[in-house]
């Protein structure tokens, strides 16, 4: 990691400064001293090292360096920071001239002075997805995919990431960097054993080392866990008031202040008003007085409001504070408009605005007002969770989560009607891209998402994009979250697979699919993996299954037909999916691993399905449809149980060239064919009002019955 700071001694000094007042906040490091030692150090790694000097910058190493307990014990002072990128085009320290080597020496002289930094971004509010101004990692490490942990010691810089993100992490990183397996933490025979983070932090500090931690953006489920890790060890964590990475981050974005806007009734399906109460109802029934809402999709879902302030994500920096008589808003208050008290009005919901940075004095007055407990997510930062004390405090998911996974009737009409419009704009993309590639014009990556997102400009209650798109030919189709860049771009060709992964924000609700096409001719393997694929969407897609099972349990039949031969993917198979909101949505998912706050498959939700499989450096292959959960017709009901099944609202051909039919059941047969004629009546229904004819052709080609 590197430090933003110029070598000067006034700035220096500042930080030094900045730093241990931050430290001297927490009384296990009272009596804290800073000695001059440092500074002799500073002065000979200018000496030796001239490019570092020239350059301005050192790492953050110094800051540990310079900071020691009265007596002979050395505080280890380590900074732990969960971060989840986003994209930001930051090319990593080694591209800027500076080699590992260079810098990791600045700071010797102590034993265990290490820092920690680590990442799956939460920003200082509780979601996945993050404004630019909060991609600490990425900025510190080049890695900017969407989950990941880094931690920097005087020896080492590794980065913990699941196996959506093993290739691109590699690529990305910086020299001096160890990718950390972290599908590999539980141990399988002949694979390598990957430790926790908490497991690593225990094993490398001796006892009576401190873990500085920024409060505001470890939530407090994972400050939990990593203390858990370290159990025994004398390791412990310590909330620091001053994020290090802020501290030297020069040019750091400004965090944005958009306008919210209200989503009228019409797609919402139900008033704020009538959502408040329905929240009343379940605060009640857990003896709450207070509910404070930190998830930003959850807040926007319960006042039916959107926003811009994060790409991709129809959502705005905020918190919530419910009780059984009002509501308190805490935003910046430029960004509501008269509109939206409005909204509020018209909805009859009394709203109480309050100034953003205002919600930890808030909570402080509240708190000893309350007759009942206070209900606060664990998902939701250690720093509010720890203002409430223990004996109150309800740590559950909040009671919105669940209201958000299931869809009301105007929220399912609104998914399946814009997947039948984001259908179009698919078919009009694809029968586009061929008939290019036919005439042997170039087609590249980032062209081709361009044209796909103008056909997506043209569709009513068009928003804009849900994610970035995948779209990534050949090789880069081995990279399951593949982020393309002018310097990755390559041509789509009818000598490779292409895989394209994208969705769209409409007013009435959110898409993502994911197709992959061979405009040529296949290899027998690379349609024997796509056979298979498919297969395994078809198997989980036509499941019975009871109420309320959890998502884990079904993993295994999207991936049974890939077991089969010895092949895998290093995915979760489904995620949840919101109304106009984010694109991956809890509480519930379809995965090997699982979901700590599933509360089980329930009727109305809306999941994904998308198996697929890939081979490093040569291809990638992935099905993706949404679908929804309806009530199965099944002979019996075991205990009264209930049973359920799927409902596919994707309606995007699969391309039937790359089956190998001999491996098809007739069942399978039967309901891709089904799906086709689905495609055909439904869809292609809308090519034909719309006037897109060429797409309208292409469908009908796509869509012949097979068997």
């Amino acid at each position: 990691m590197l430090m933003i700071a110029p070598i000067e001694s006034n700035r220096i000094k500042e930080a030094v400064v900045e730093c241990a007042k931050d430290v001297c906040r927490y009384p296990l490091v009272e009596n804290l001293k800073i000695d001059s030692w440092w500074i002799e150090q500073v002065k000979e790694a200018v000496r030796e090292k001239k490019e570092v000097y020239k350059q301005a910058r050192i790492r953050v190493h110094l800051f540990l360096s310079i900071i020691e307990l009265t007596g002979a014990n050395p505080f280890y002072f380590t900074c732990i920071k969960y971060l989840t990128s986003g994209s930001r085009d930051y090319r990593g320290y080694t591209s800027k001239g500076y080699q590992k080597e260079e810098v990791d020496h600045i700071s010797e002289g102590k034993k265990g002075e290490v820092l920690k930094i680590s990442a799956r971004e939460l920003g200082y509010i509780s979601s996945e997805y993050l404004a630019e101004c909060d991609m600490r990692r990425a900025f510190i490490s080049g890695f900017t995919g969407s989950a990941g942990t880094a931690i920097v010691t005087e020896s080492a810089a590794l980065m913990w990431t699941d196996g959506r993100y093993y290739l691109q992490a590699t690529e990305e990183m910086g020299e001096g960097w160890t990718l950390m397996k972290e599908d590999f933490v539980v141990h399988i025979p002949g694979l390598p054993v990957t430790p926790s983070q908490g497991k690593y932090l225990s094993d490398n500090f001796s006892e009576g080392s401190h873990v500085g931690v920024d409060p505001n953006v470890l939530s407090y489920e994972e400050w939990k866990i990593i203390q858990n890790d370290m159990k025994g060890s004398g390791v412990n964590l310590v909330p620091i008031a001053t994020n290090l990475v802020d501290l030297i981050w020069e040019g750091k974005p400004a965090s944005p202040s958009n306008m919210v806007v209200p989503l009228a009734i019409k797609y919402t399906g139900k008033s704020c008003k009538h959502k408040v109460e329905e929240v009343r109802s379940k605060m009640a029934e857990k003896g709450s007085t207070l509910l404070l809402v930190t998830a930003l999709d959850e807040i926007a879902w319960l006042l039916n409001l959107r926003g811009s302030d994060i790409d991709y994500n129809p959502v705005f920096f905020s918190y919530v504070l419910v009780t059984q008589t009002q509501v308190h808003l805490f935003i910046d208050e430029s960004k509501v408009t008269l509109a939206v008290r409005n909204h509020f009005n018209e909805e009859d919901l009394p709203v109480n605005i309050h100034a953003y940075n205002k919600i930890h004095s808030f909570i402080t007055e509240q708190i000893p007002e309350q007759t009942g407990k206070v209900w606060i997510s664990s998902d939701g930062s250690y720093s509010l969770n720890s203002m409430v004390p223990e004996k109150i405090r309800i740590s559950e998911i909040t009671p919105i989560a669940l209201m958000k996974a299931i869809k009301n009737t105007v929220e399912t009409q609104g998914m399946i009607n814009c997947h039948i419009r984001d259908g179009v704009a698919l078919c009009r993309y694809f029968a586009w891209l061929e008939k290019e590639l036919q005439k042997g014009n170039a087609v590249t990556e980032i062209s081709g998402a361009d044209k796909l997102e103008q056909f997506r400009k043209d569709l009513d209650d068009f928003v804009g994009l849900s994610f970035p798109t995948i779209t990534s030919s050949g090789p880069n189709g081995a990279i399951i979250h593949y982020h393309c860049t002018p310097k990755t771009d390559r041509p789509i060709t009818t000598k490779e697979l292409y895989l394209c992964d994208s969705g769209a924000q409409f007013k009435d609700g959110t898409t993502d699919v994911t197709r992959t096409f061979h405009f040529g001719t296949p290899t027998q393997h690379e349609k024997e993996c796509f056979t298979r694929v498919f297969k395994g969407q078809t198997f989980l897609g036509t499941a019975v299954f009871p109420n309320k099972i959890k998502g884990n349990c079904l993993d295994t039949l999207a991936r049974k037909f890939l077991w089969d031969i010895g092949l895998d993917y290093l995915h979760g198979t489904g995620h949840g999916i919101g109304s106009y909101l984010n694109v991956h949505e809890g509480p519930m998912g379809i995965s090997w691993r699982t979901y700590p706050n599933d509360p089980g498959l329930q009727e109305g939700m809306f999941l994904s399905n998308e198996p697929g499989y890939y081979e490093d450096g040569k291809f990638g292959i992935r099905l993706e449809n949404i679908f929804y959960i309806v009530p199965a017709t099944v002979p019996f009901n075991f205990k009264n149980r209930g049973f359920l099944t799927f409902r596919t609202v994707t309606l995007v051909p699969i391309q039937t060239k790359m089956l190998v039919t001999s491996l098809l059941t007739e069942k399978e047969v039967d309901y891709l064919n089904s799906y086709h004629r689905e495609c055909r009546e439904v869809v292609g229904t809308k090519l034909k009002e719309l006037g897109h004819q060429e797409a309208w052709e292409w469908l009908y080609r796509e869509t012949e019955p097979i068997g």
